[in-house]
C-alpha cells in the first residue's frame, strides 16, 4: 500500500477529550474517529488492526473445535422476558420498538437468542456437543462512555457458546476454551494473565477474566510469584491470618474522639494502628440491616459479601439507617450491643485489644474483644486481598498486586439460561434432560486498545508484528531522487511478494515528518531508503521496539525484515 493513496488522517495534537493513551493515540494516529459518544468510525489503519485480532481468534476458535454464524444485533423483547433480564439488566440495554409497537433491545450479549436457537434445532444427546460463535457489533448504553474503544457504547465482540450433555462435559468444553483464549492472547504478542474472576450479570458457577497487564488498566489483579494463581480484586481469596501473640483482655474502655470518624482519623488521635482497630460497616442486603466487620487496614469486598449473603441486592446503608441499626450518626459505629446479623472477616479473630465505634457520637471504644464484647453471625472472607497476603492456594508465594485492562471472558453458565428457556435434550435412555452451557468473550476493539496501552513510548504506538497495521514501513526519503524511487519500488514489491505487509510512505515531505509519522502509527519495522546510504548499497533496517537501528545491505534488509515476520506470525 502506497501512503500517497490511503487514507491516514493523523494529528500531532492530542485531542482534549482523549483520557488515557490508546484513545489519544487512536485518534492521533487517525485509527478511529467519534460519531457519538462511545460510537466509533474505525477508519482504515485501525480497521486492518482489528480485523488482525479478528482472524486469530477465528483460527483458534475453529481449531477448538467451535463453529461460526452470526445473530441479529436487534433482539425481540420475549425472549429476554423469559430468562428474566429484560426488567434486571438495567438502563444499559438499549430498548426499541417497531412500528408495530413491539418492544425489542440491541443485543449487548446473545445468551438468550443462542439458547434460543439450540433449543429449537438440538433434540438428541447425538447432536451434543457442539460450541457456536460469532464476531459482531454489541451496544452497550453505557452511563459514561469513556476511554475510546476500552469502553464504548457499540464495541465489536467475539461471543461463543457451549453446549453440553451434563456438568462434566461443559468443564471439558470450558478447558478448551480456556486455551483457546491463551493462544489468541499469546498470538497477539501481548502480557496476559488469566485470573478467575466474579460472573457478575452473566451468571453461573465459576469464570476467569484474560487480563492484559498495563499500569492504566482499570481493574486490580492478584497474582502469586510462587504459583500460577491469580484473581481479580473481586474474587481474590485471602488466607486467615495468624495471630502473632495473644494478649491478655483489658477492661473496655470509653474514649472521647471528638468529630473523628474515619480509621485514619481515629488511628492518629489515640495513636493506635490501624491494623488494631475494626471498621463496622452498616449495609442494606435486599433492605434489611446487616452489619460486616473488617480490619481497620482492609477493606470490604461487596461482592464477595454479596455472595455470602445470598442476596439479590446489596448497597452501603444511607446516614437514617446508620442512625437507627447503631444509634449514633455515621463514623462512630462498632459492633458491642448491636442486634443485627453480623458478618465479619476472619481477620477480626485474631484483634486483641482492638478499637470500635461506641455507638454513641465522638465515643469510641478501647480493648474491645470478640466472644467477651461482641459476638459473629457468620465468618467469611469478605476483604479485598491486599500486596503481601499469604497466597490462598501455595504454602510458600505471596500475592502481588497489578493492573489489569480486562480483554476475554470466560463463564461456565451451568443450566441458567437453558432451564429459563427450556432447552432440553433426549438421553440415551429418552428421558429429557436440560443441556449445560458455558459462554466466551473476546472484545476485539478492546484489545487492539488494551495492546496500545502496553506498548507505546512517547513518540507513538508500537504494535506487536502480528497485530500491527502493516508489518513493515518503506521511509523514502527525497523520492524524486530516481535512485531512491526505484530502490523503494523495488524493496516495495519484493517484500509484497514474500507475503509481508507494506506500507511505502511515497509522501515528498520532510525525512523529520516522515520518521514521525512511522512512529506514532507504530508499524514494527522501518526500511529507510536515502540516497547517500544507497550510494553505498545500504538502508537504515530500525526496529520501533528496541530502537535499534542497523546499516544493512539492501538485499540483507529485505532478508531480516522477512525473518522477523515470519518468526513473529508463526
Amino acid at each position: 500500500m502506497r501512503y500517497s493513496q490511503y487514507f491516514i488522517p493523523t494529528v500531532k495534537e492530542t485531542p482534549a477529550d482523549a483520557e488515557v493513551v490508546s484513545h489519544q493515540l487512536m485518534l492521533r494516529a487517525g485509527m478511529i474517529r467519534k460519531l457519538a459518544a462511545g460510537i466509533y468510525n474505525y477508519l482504515p489503519l485501525g480497521l486492518r488492526s482489528i480485523r488482525k485480532v479478528e482472524n486469530i481468534v477465528r483460527e483458534e476458535m475453529n481449531r477448538a473445535g467451535a463453529i461460526e454464524l452470526l445473530m441479529p444485533g436487534v433482539i425481540p423483547a420475549e425472549l429476554w422476558q423469559e430468562s428474566g433480564r429484560w426488567d434486571q439488566y438495567g438502563r444499559e440495554l438499549l430498548r426499541i420498538r417497531d412500528r408495530k409497537d413491539a418492544e425489542f433491545c440491541l443485543g449487548p450479549t446473545h445468551e438468550e437468542v443462542i439458547t434460543d436457537l439450540v433449543r429449537r434445532e438440538i433434540k438428541s444427546y447425538r447432536q451434543l456437543p457442539v460450541n457456536l460463535y460469532q464476531i459482531q457489533s454489541k451496544f452497550r448504553d453505557e452511563i459514561r462512555p469513556r476511554f475510546g474503544l476500552m469502553r464504548g457504547r457499540e464495541f465489536i465482540m467475539k461471543d461463543a457458546y457451549s453446549f453440553d450433555v451434563d456438568g462434566d462435559a461443559a468443564d471439558l468444553s470450558y478447558e478448551k476454551m480456556y486455551q483457546a483464549y491463551r493462544r489468541i492472547f499469546e498470538r497477539c504478542g501481548l502480557k496476559f494473565r488469566a485470573v478467575e474472576a466474579d460472573t457478575g450479570s452473566i451468571g453461573g458457577s465459576s469464570s476467569h477474566e484474560f487480563m492484559v497487564l498495563a499500569d492504566s488498566g482499570e481493574d486490580a489483579i492478584a497474582s502469586c510469584n510462587a504459583c500460577d494463581y491469580a484473581a481479580n480484586v473481586e474474587k481474590a481469596e485471602t488466607r486467615p491470618i495468624e495471630a502473632a501473640e495473644h494478649a491478655d483482655p483489658r477492661p473496655l474502655e470509653r474514649v472521647p474522639t471528638p468529630d473523628k470518624r474515619t480509621i485514619g482519623e481515629v488511628s492518629e488521635f489515640l495513636g493506635v494502628h490501624e491494623a488494631s482497630m475494626i471498621k463496622t460497616l452498616v449495609l442494606l442486603a435486599d433492605n434489611e440491616p446487616v452489619v460486616a466487620l473488617v480490619r481497620g487496614d482492609h477493606e470490604l469486598n461487596e461482592i464477595k459479601l454479596k455472595h455470602v449473603l445470598d442476596c439479590d441486592e446489596l448497597e452501603m446503608a444511607n446516614d437514617e439507617v446508620v442512625a437507627k441499626v447503631t444509634g449514633a450518626p455515621v463514623g462512630f459505629a462498632g459492633p458491642v450491643g448491636l442486634k443485627v446479623k453480623i458478618v465479619a472477616d476472619p481477620a477480626i479473630k485474631v484483634i486483641r485489644n482492638g478499637v470500635t465505634g461506641a455507638n454513641e457520637k465522638d465515643l469510641h471504644l478501647k480493648n474491645v474483644n470478640l466472644g467477651r464484647d461482641f459476638q459473629v453471625t457468620t465468618f467469611a472472607d469478605i476483604r479485598n486481598a491486599v500486596h503481601g497476603d499469604a497466597c490462598p492456594r501455595c504454602e510458600t508465594g505471596v500475592l502481588e498486586m497489578w493492573r489489569g485492562i480486562e480483554v476475554g471472558h470466560v463463564f461456565k453458565l451451568g443450566t441458567k439460561y437453558s432451564k429459563a428457556l427450556k432447552a432440553s435434550y433426549l438421553d440415551a435412555d429418552g428421558k429429557e434432560q436440560i443441556v449445560f452451557m458455558g459462554c466466551y468473550g473476546i472484545g476485539i476493539g478492546r484489545t487492539v486498545a488494551a495492546c496500545i496501552e502496553q506498548n507505546h513510548d512517547e513518540n507513538g504506538i508500537i504494535f506487536p508484528i502480528p497485530i500491527a497495521p502493516f508489518h513493515c514501513i518503506i521511509s523514502a526519503l527525497n523520492i524524486k531522487e530516481e535512485p531512491v524511487r526505484e530502490a523503494s519500488e523495488r524493496i516495495y514489491k519484493e517484500l509484497s511478494d514474500a507475503g509481508v505487509e507494506v506500507l511505502l510512505d511515497d509522501r515528498d515531505e520532510r525525512p523529520g515528518f516522515k520518521f514521525k509519522d512511522a512512529d506514532l502509527i507504530g508499524i514494527p519495522l522501518r526500511i529507510v531508503a536515502g540516497s547517500k546510504n544507497l550510494a553505498q548499497g545500504n538502508v537504515e533496517l530500525k526496529d520501533r521496539k528496541t530502537g535499534e537501528v542497523e546499516l544493512l545491505p539492501v538485499a540483507d534488509a529485505v532478508a531480516k525484515v522477512k525473518a522477523l515476520v515470519a518468526e513473529a506470525l508463526h
